[in-house]
Formats: C-alpha cells, sequence, structure tokens
C-alpha cells in the first residue's frame, strides 16, 4: 500500500504527495537540490465576520411576497427558468471568502548528481519518503503529519556523519505578516487583510551533530548528521455564531511545537503510527494484487480495467487511499474535509475549497461508517451543528419557518443563504440531507446517547423546516417542495423527484429516531401526517426511466453528469433491487451512460453496486481511474476535487457489503474481475462487523462479529447451498433460513462463522444444509 515515483514531483495537484492530520496538511514534493511543503491549516479561511459586506447569504431587505410568487407561477405554469428564480430569490454573494494555503516551507540542499531517486507515500504508515544517493552517500527524508502532536513532521539523515545541510525558509501568499527566527525556530504571524482573522506558523529545528545558524528569515543547518524540523500552525478561527472568533493561535501553537521538539524523532513517528494504524489497519481488502515493480503513475498509465495482478493492485491501492485521505483530512478538533480535503495551494481555489452540500460535503462521509473509520466523522457532526444558529435564522427571515436550513454551499462562517448563480444557488433540501449521515452513524453503531444528543436535535430542526414548507401541488394535492429544482440543469418545479425523496429521508428518519427515544409526540404525530400525504418522488416514466421531475420531461439523450433522481437508491434506501422503481433507475442510468466528472463517476460506482451489478459498477470504477485520476491518486473533476476519492472507496465497499435494509448482504455485486479475495473488518449497520473470503467468484467464509444482542439476518450467494453456522469455540449455531438469509439471535462479543462447505471441499449430506436445530 505505497504511492512510490522514480523522480521528483513538479505540479502540486497532480504529482506532490499528501500528508495531513486532519487540521494541518502538507504537499510533499520531494525535489533533490530544493524541497518543497506546501502547507495548511483547515481554519485559515477569508471572508466571514470582519469581511466587507458579509451577512450570512440572507435576504437584506426581507422579500415577503417572493417565495409565495414564485410558487404561484410553478403552480400556473408548470415550470420557471433558473434565470427567472434566481433574479426572485437570489442576490449576490458577499464576503463569502475561500480556503487559503498557509505556505510553503523550503530546504536548499547543496547540488548534487542524484541516483537510485525513489519518492513514496506509505498509506498504513501514513509517512512520506524521499530517498537517492550521491557521491557514495545515500540521504533520506521522512515526513508524517502526526494527530496526537498536532505537528509536521520532517527528519533529513545520511548513512554518513556529518553530511546532511541545508536552509530552512518559509514563504506565505499573504502580504501582512512577519517572518522571525529565535533559537532554531521560525515563526511565521500575521492578519488576513480581508477579514483581520491571525494566524500564526513556527518551525523549530532541532539537530544531532554539525551547526545551526539562525538568519532573519531562514535556519541554516551545516554538516549534520541528521536534522528534524517540526511545525504546527493556527488561527484564531471558531465555530461560534456569529463571531467565529477565538483565542490568539500562538500559545497553541508554542505549545504543540515545544512539546514535539522536546521529544525524539522515533517516538514522535511511533505515537503517529499508532495513532494512524488504529483506524487504517481496521480494514483490508485483498483481491489478488501483488506489489507493483513499476511506479505509481506508470502503473495508472497502463491500467487498462482488466482482471491482471497489476490492475487489482491499483485498484486495491484506490481503495486504502481513500480511508487514507480521509483519515489525513477529518480528525477530531478540526474542520470537516472540504471540497479539497485540508490540501489548498491557492488564494482563489475552484470553487473556494468550500462546502458544497448538494452532495460533495455528503459524498466525503460516504465511506466513514462501512469502512470502519466512523471517528472521522466527529468534524463533520460539529460542523452541523454549528449551522443550526445561522440556519434557524434563514429558515426564519426567508421562509417563516421553524427548524433550520442551509443551501446550495456553505463555509466556516455560518453561510447559510443563497447567492445568484442560476443553476446552483437554490437547494434548501441541504440540511435534509446532511442529517442522513448523522443518522447512518446511529444505524451502524447503535448508541442512544449519540442519537439523543448529537443527531437527533440536528434532524429535527431540518424536519421541522419542511413540516413547516411543504406545499400542496394543485394538480394531485400532494406534498411537494417548491420550488425545487435537479442539481444543475432543467428548469424550477414543484416535487422534482430529488427533493421529494430527500425530504422522504429525513422525515422518516426523524419519526424513527423520535420513536425510539420515545420523544416529541406532537411532533412525530406531524410527521406521521405528512408522510401521508408526501409525493415520494418515485414514479415511472413513458420510456421506462425513473423521472427526474414530476412531469415527464426526462430526455433519453441527457447525459447530464448529475443524476440526482436516483438519491432514493443511493445514498437513500427507499429503492430496492428487484423492484419496479430499481429497474426503472437501471434504466436511467444507463440513459446517462458511464461518463461524466469524477465524483459523478464515484457516485455511479455506489448505483450499479446498489442494483447488485458488480461488473458495471466495476466498469464505472475503471473508467473514473482511466480518466479521471492524477497521477498522485487524486480524483479529478477537472481540477482536484477530493469527493470522487471517497465515493469511489464507497462504491467497493458496497461491491462487498450492503445493510441499508437492515440485512447484512454479503458479496451482493461481486464483480467478475475479483474472482478470489478477501475483506476483513467492513462495518454493517446494526453494529456487525464483517470479514469474508471468496474463491471462484464464491462465498467461502463468513466471519461475522456483532456489536449489539439481538436479531440479525445475512445474507449470501453461499447460504443457498451447503453451508455451516459456528460460534468461536466451533459450537453449531441453529439459525433460520430464508432462501439465500440466515437469522438466528446474535449476543454481543460473540463470533459467529459462516462456512460454504461445497468451497472448501467438506462433503456432507443434502440434510445438514442449514446448520443444527440448537439455540445459539
Amino acid at each position: 500500500m505505497t504511492l512510490w515515483y522514480d523522480e521528483p514531483a513538479t505540479d502540486w495537484e497532480t504529482q506532490a504527495l499528501p500528508i495531513g492530520n486532519g487540521a494541518l496538511g502538507a504537499m510533499v514534493f520531494g525535489g533533490v537540490e530544493r524541497e518543497q511543503l506546501q502547507f495548511n491549516e483547515k481554519s485559515l479561511w477569508t471572508g466571514g465576520p470582519g469581511s466587507d459586506g458579509y451577512d450570512f447569504g440572507n435576504w437584506a431587505p426581507p422579500r415577503p411576497n417572493a417565495l409565495a410568487e414564485v410558487r404561484a407561477q410553478i403552480d400556473r405554469d408548470g415550470r420557471m427558468a433558473p434565470s427567472a428564480v434566481a433574479a426572485k430569490l437570489g442576490r449576490p454573494r458577499s464576503g463569502f471568502g475561500a480556503y487559503q494555503p498557509f505556505g510553503d516551507l523550503w530546504l536548499d540542499m547543496p547540488a548534487v548528481t542524484a541516483t537510485g531517486y525513489r519518492r513514496e507515500l506509505s498509506l498504513r504508515e501514513a509517512v512520506a519518503r524521499v530517498g537517492y544517493t550521491a557521491d557514495g552517500v545515500t540521504y533520506s527524508r521522512e515526513y508524517f503529519a502526526s494527530h496526537p502532536g498536532n505537528v509536521v513532521v520532517g527528519r533529513i539523515s545520511a548513512d554518513r556523519a556529518g553530511k546532511v545541510s541545508f536552509t530552512l525558509r518559509a514563504s506565505s501568499p499573504h502580504a501582512d505578516k512577519q517572518v522571525s527566527v529565535t533559537d532554531g525556530r521560525l515563526t511565521v504571524r500575521g492578519a488576513l487583510a480581508d477579514n483581520g482573522m491571525t494566524f500564526e506558523a513556527q518551525v523549530q529545528v532541532v539537530t544531532k551533530g554539525g551547526t545551526r545558524t539562525d538568519g532573519t528569515d531562514r535556519i541554516t543547518v551545516t554538516d549534520a548528521d541528521s536534522a528534524m524540523f517540526v511545525l504546527s500552525a493556527g488561527t484564531d478561527y471558531a465555530d461560534t455564531y456569529p463571531t467565529y472568533r477565538g483565542a490568539d493561535p500562538h500559545a497553541a501553537v508554542t505549545e504543540a511545537v515545544d512539546r514535539a521538539a522536546g521529544t525524539t524523532f522515533d517516538e514522535l513517528r511511533a505515537a503517529h503510527q499508532a495513532d494512524h494504524r488504529r483506524l487504517f489497519d481496521r480494514v483490508r481488502l485483498d483481491i489478488g494484487q501483488r506489489a507493483p515493480e513499476q511506479p505509481t503513475n506508470r502503473l495508472l498509465a497502463a491500467y487498462t480495467g482488466g482482471a491482471s495482478a497489476d490492475d487489482r493492485a491499483l485498484e486495491a491501492m484506490f481503495f486504502a487511499y481513500g480511508r487514507y485521505l480521509l483519515i489525513a483530512s477529518s480528525r477530531e478538533g478540526s474542520l470537516p474535509a472540504n471540497l479539497q480535503g485540508v490540501w489548498n495551494n491557492s488564494t482563489s481555489p475552484p470553487w473556494s475549497a468550500d462546502y458544497h452540500v448538494n452532495i460533495n460535503l455528503q459524498m466525503n462521509y460516504w465511506l466513514a461508517e462501512q469502512t470502519g473509520l466512523a471517528e472521522t466523522a466527529v468534524p463533520y457532526d460539529r460542523y452541523l451543528r454549528s449551522m443550526i444558529a445561522p440556519g434557524a435564522k434563514t429558515a426564519r427571515e426567508m421562509f417563516g419557518a421553524r427548524g433550520w436550513v442551509v443551501h446550495n454551499e456553505t463555509n466556516p462562517f455560518g453561510f447559510t443563504g443563497v447567492h445568484d448563480w442560476a443553476t446552483a444557488f437554490w437547494f434548501p433540501e441541504a440540511a435534509a440531507w446532511v442529517t442522513r449521515q448523522m443518522y447512518d452513524h446511529y444505524r451502524f453503531g447503535g448508541d442512544l446517547g449519540y442519537l439523543r444528543d448529537t443527531a437527533y436535535p440536528v434532524m429535527k430542526g431540518a424536519a421541522e423546516f419542511w413540516l413547516d414548507t411543504l406545499h400542496t401541488d394543485p394538480r394531485d394535492g400532494r406534498l411537494v417542495a417548491s420550488p425545487s429544482y435537479s442539481p444543475e440543469h432543467g428548469d424550477f418545479s414543484a416535487g422534482a423527484s430529488m427533493s421529494q425523496q430527500i425530504v422522504f429521508e429525513v422525515l422518516t428518519d426523524t419519526l424513527d429516531a423520535a420513536r425510539k427515544l420515545d420523544v416529541d409526540r406532537a411532533l412525530q404525530a406531524e410527521l406521521t401526517a405528512a408522510l401521508a400525504k408526501l409525493d415520494p418522488g418515485l414514479r415511472i416514466g413513458s420510456w421506462g426511466q425513473l423521472q427526474e421531475w414530476k412531469s415527464d420531461w426526462d430526455d433519453p439523450e441527457n447525459t447530464h453528469r448529475h443524476v440526482s433522481h436516483l438519491f432514493a437508491l443511493h445514498p437513500g434506501r427507499q429503492i430496492k433491487p428487484g423492484t419496479p422503481e430499481a429497474e426503472a433507475a437501471k434504466i436511467s442510468l444507463i440513459a446517462r451512460g458511464d461518463g461524466g466528472t469524477g465524483w459523478s463517476k464515484a457516485w455511479k460506482i455506489n448505483f450499479w453496486a446498489r442494483l447488485l451489478d458488480g461488473d458495471h459498477a466495476h466498469r464505472v470504477l475503471s473508467e473514473q481511474l482511466r480518466g479521471s485520476t492524477l497521477e498522485n491518486l487524486w480524483d479529478t473533476h477537472p481540477p482536484f476535487q477530493i469527493d470522487g476519492n471517497f465515493g469511489a472507496t464507497s462504491g467497493m465497499a458496497e461491491m462487498l457489503l450492503q445493510s441499508q435494509h437492515d440485512t447484512v448482504h454479503v458479496l451482493p455485486a461481486l464483480p467478475s474481475s475479483w474472482p478470489t479475495g478477501s475483506v476483513t473488518g467492513l462495518r454493517a449497520r446494526g453494529n456487525v462487523t464483517v470479514d469474508v473470503s471468496w474463491r471462484n467468484g464464491a462465498g467461502e467464509k463468513i466471519v461475522v462479529r456483532p456489536g449489539t444482542t439481538g436479531p440479525i439476518r445475512v445474507r449470501s450467494d453461499m447460504i443457498g447451498g451447503r453451508h455451516r453456522v459456528h460460534d468461536e469455540q466451533g459450537h453449531e449455531v441453529g439459525t433460520s433460513r430464508s432462501g439465500d438469509t440466515l437469522s438466528w439471535n446474535a449476543r454481543a462479543g460473540r463470533t459467529y462463522t459462516i462456512v460454504n462447505e461445497v468451497a472448501i471441499g467438506i462433503t456432507a449430506p443434502e440434510e445438514m444444509t442449514t446448520g443444527a436445530a440448537a439455540g445459539a
């Protein structure tokens, strides 16, 4: 699980290698004579309070009849052009801001002629390395971003004493800064001109042997045996509405650098790796890959989407890379992963490197629960909770509604209103959609305390907003969202399919949560009544497709990258395989094609997996790797967008395990390109961990480890044949079988193994196909 290259990176987007600890991120270039580490701290943003004209995106002044006028026109005409709706409901964005690069750390080295060059990123260790030989000396560099220490750490060493010399300096794109050096510590401190946000970074150089010379803005190391630097950075950002300012970063940055500088490199690396591997090692995927003998860029260039060991190596690495990137860009104590994770090198990044909530932020976390990384969603939860206060103001002022709302995109400063880009400004369904991850966290883990204290208040507010804003459709009397818009094309209408499906999910999930918590009986009654009248958004159209709009406007020649009207298939759970709606979704997907941008292909992998078509899911994965993946395996829209990496890992997990319908479905969409393999540590809803191995396309052994006592259902093709179920002591487990599904009462902490007796060569009488009759 190592990306490696035989030459330095010359391009930030396509070649440099990412390290990160959630809050801090750095891109390693690996130059021989000049090393560059471009670094970030995720809260460094322009815009927000302190920026001229910032108003959270709310209307100023109020527009008391604007929504009613748009709804009336849609009721009369059936549709309304996006430009006309934007003129009525939109407004120019002011003070929104953008995620900012912090700066670059440079190491200027003596000129040499290097041989045997290698640059790599070990995903399992979360360590980037550079190595080469020059004049008979082997030089090594190691870099990592430690979450326990909140520092980026680097070490430069050689296999001969006294051979390490370099000058360390820093640069920043921000003019309002000061650079100083004292006692081997370089400090960059300033305030953003746009909003006055204070920022500070400190870099301490620690040498072994040789000499260290402090300049006014740089540090020079001469003839050392080795040298280590530790970097930390911060701002005075806080996620508190409405000021979004907290403590000066100086004390926290100083403390982090002091603590790390007083620790050896080996100790820092050991603590970092233990922390990283506690998460990363939970899941391991073997699809018959082997360690590739060629650099990753050439492995990618040679990829054909076939069944070669090198192709499978790239696919397995892509799966692991998604998990690595989420660990590196979303940890407790930081903001959630944005459009670029934590990495950004531009003061004007694409889409502000913001939080798009019409799919992108949500897609970032699709893999979190199912691939054993639930902790990475802690920043996501905190971020949503911080949006309730500004979102409630937007709901009151724009809609006269209870609850809270956020539209198409947002920032760290509570931007919950609108702007005026006609085809991407109106999406009040976003608040409902983002709560899905929270309820799924509960469904995976079963923690009622989390549901009560963290998820339910956010879900309740999102549901209350829709209870107050749903509109009665004069065509049939059903409740619909109006105006509604299917991202990012077509006209505005009432009851677009995606809108209805999302609202169905949030009302259903909130009702389910309220019943589980036994709270809010009056709200339960409201939710029940609304669901009885809600249009579910699942119409089948004239050419067999799942309609994108309530009216049958779908064009079979439309290949737009958004396939939003299939939300109910994934990530929603309204549509089940084998139903007419699933067949209609398939027809829609075929019409749209396998193309699109990186994130769009990633979503399609998940769609086809949910339709139980592993070969088609794998075909789209192949398309993403061939056409939407850069040399450093970052996903590209283009340009770079990290959601495609996360969505692809989610899709691969969906091919191997699904549980959205309260059944643990093992190998639901196994592609023929992965005939033999295994995966350990995948998570299923119901607090279940699953390992599975397969051979020649058939399940061989399933290991189920429930974390909660209660009934469990496991589905697999192998259950339809001769099999045995036993616990960790080898005792037979009594089960009930219906077709390809087993049911039994599981106990928390036990291990249950289902063995395919045919696959492992056991011969037994046919009557012994469902295990003994004894209870579990």
